[in-house]
């Protein structure tokens, strides 16, 4: 269920609704299907070639194809993902960690585009998740060996930019070189952002940009997180790879385009809370680090600011996005947003009148199929009286299952977009 955008002044009895109402508009903003129509140029005359891969690309297929009707082409989405086309193949595959499925479809599109010809046109639909979607090993890699470097990868702890780097020089796909199988023919690729910074070379890994990172690089970072390579694929990056050069010949025809960002989802929250009468900060779209740090951090601001509410006599919301990494120490279920609300938790320690969310906004935070988590001051009171240990969940990684138990998990079911984690904490005047 959906709250829908906040229309009044939040208090303690409508704080969960209404910060979930926040969360909503976010998505809502990036829909693709309210979103794709201003970026399309008149259809092309002649061939027109649809590709993409994301969890938001068969809802951005969708859009397509009812502003121009039915399509060639073929995308790829996370399971549970797939939405009702009229030409347009969708193939749905395994997400975060890649899976036979999508490297079949990765073939075909590449075979796909292969048959372009120069005076044919490509639009590309690229999202977050198109980088575990899109999987085509490069260096004779196996699918297991690629899928156990991706497990590792997201158990290590490593910001999205470095995982990126390896990824790209590990593919025969990534860091432009699906635009480059499309060359001569014309690509407009339209991408959603889900990335800090909104890179367009970082968003699924780049499937339509050049790369300036080199396979050193990419040797470099598995160094550094302790990611264990094949003895084929150190070899393979020690002699350099497929990835396309900002500026490659190959790359030329194509025009790339962020269509929808973090910025613009916090800003439509922003403006929500604002209407409903409340201040707004807004920390920043492009947050990074450890989900626990950030959450303490955020929580010692949200402290300093409680006597700034009670003296104005206004609610405050702070508002933040981008993306946390989690470090597994522990054998629990917790995504980074979920993790995130348990730091912060603890970092209030029952601090009256602070009430705190956070989400993926693709509806899945880490491996679990829940978007992330919703609290107030009373959860740790909620936590003893059950018998749990918020710091035992913590350790063990397990924050997921400590609000399960609560019963103060978000779960949205697929929202058919993904512009980042969604962060905000309300602060109510004291009494309020």
């Amino acid at each position: 269920m959906t709250s829908g955008t906040p229309t009044s002044p939040p208090t303690a009895a409508t704080a969960d609704r209404f910060l979930r109402g926040l969360f909503d508009t976010a998505v809502a903003v990036a829909d693709p299907l309210a979103v794709i129509p201003d970026h399309l140029p008149p259809r092309p005359k002649g061939r027109l070639i649809v590709v993409g891969a994301g969890k938001a690309s068969a809802r951005m297929a969708e859009a397509v194809e009812a502003h121009y009707g039915p399509c060639e082409g073929l995308v790829i989405t996370r399971y549970g993902y797939a939405r009702p086309t009229q030409g347009i193949k969708i193939i749905e595959a395994a997400h975060p960690v890649p899976d036979a499925a999508g490297v079949a479809a990765t073939v075909d599109m590449l075979a796909l585009l292969g048959t372009a010809g120069p005076k044919d046109h490509v639009l590309a639909l690229i999202s977050g998740g198109g980088s575990a979607l899109l999987c085509a090993p490069a260096f004779g890699l196996t699918l297991a060996e690629k899928q156990a470097i991706n497990a590792a990868l997201l158990a290590s702890g490593a910001p999205i930019g470095d995982m990126n780097v390896l990824r790209k020089h590990l593919s025969l796909v990534k860091g432009g070189q699906l635009a480059a199988a499309a060359a001569p023919a014309k690509m407009l690729s339209l991408m959603i952002s889900d990335v800090p910074g909104d890179s367009p070379a970082a968003i699924a890994s780049g499937p339509t940009v050049g790369d300036d990172s080199r396979a050193a690089d990419a040797l470099a970072i598995a160094e550094r997180y302790g990611i264990s390579l094949p003895d084929k694929a150190r070899a393979g990056l020690a002699a350099g790879s497929s990835v396309r050069a900002v500026g490659d010949p190959a790359l030329a025809t194509c025009d790339n385009r962020v269509i929808a960002a973090p910025s613009q989802s916090l800003a439509a929250a922003a403006k929500a809370a604002r209407a409903a009468g409340c201040d707004v900060q807004i920390l920043g779209d492009d947050l990074e680090g450890e989900a626990r740090d950030l959450a303490a951090h955020h929580a010692g601001l949200a402290r300093e600011l409680r006597a700034k509410a009670h003296e104005n006599g206004r609610p405050m919301v702070l508002l933040s996005g981008g993306e946390c990494t989690v470090t597994r120490r522990g054998s629990g279920v917790g995504g980074p947003n979920a993790e995130y609300v348990l730091a912060a938790a603890l970092a209030l320690d029952g601090a009256e009148g602070i009430h705190v969310l956070a989400c993926d906004t693709d509806g899945v935070d880490g491996a679990a199929e829940v978007a992330g988590a919703s609290v107030g001051p009373e959860v740790l009171h909620r936590a003893g009286a059950a018998g749990l240990s918020p710091t035992g969940a913590l350790a063990e990684n397990d924050a997921h299952t400590f609000f399960d138990q609560l019963s103060a998990q978000v779960v949205t079911g697929p929202t058919l977009t993904n512009v980042n984690d969604f962060r905000a904490f309300l602060i109510l005047p004291m009494g309020g």
